[in-house]
């Protein structure tokens, strides 16, 4: 098998993973706040205790994927065009 075959088959392979993984499971965690929905801050003795909530997924931790984001925006689009 040639070089630009096996790339090509390695990178549809990771596609349909990735396209596979964003119809299973559309939300995943969210970056800023590792899921939690909150920050940590320290008192002063050194203790963990809630911090504000995050304002990237108003405390609910999750965040929808990018391909799903893509996928919602281009159904969407589909669906304006055809009415």
């Amino acid at each position: 098998m040639s070089l630009p075959l096996l790339a090509f088959a390695c990178l549809m392979f990771v596609t349909l993973g990735y396209s596979v993984k964003c119809w299973l499971s559309p939300f995943g965690d969210c970056r800023k706040c590792s899921g939690m929905g909150h920050a940590l801050k320290a008192d002063r003795k050194g203790r963990l205790k809630r911090g504000k909530d995050c304002r990237r997924c108003h405390a609910t931790g999750k965040r929808i994927r990018v391909g799903r984001w893509i996928y919602n925006r281009a159904a969407r689009t589909y669906r304006a065009g055809t009415r």
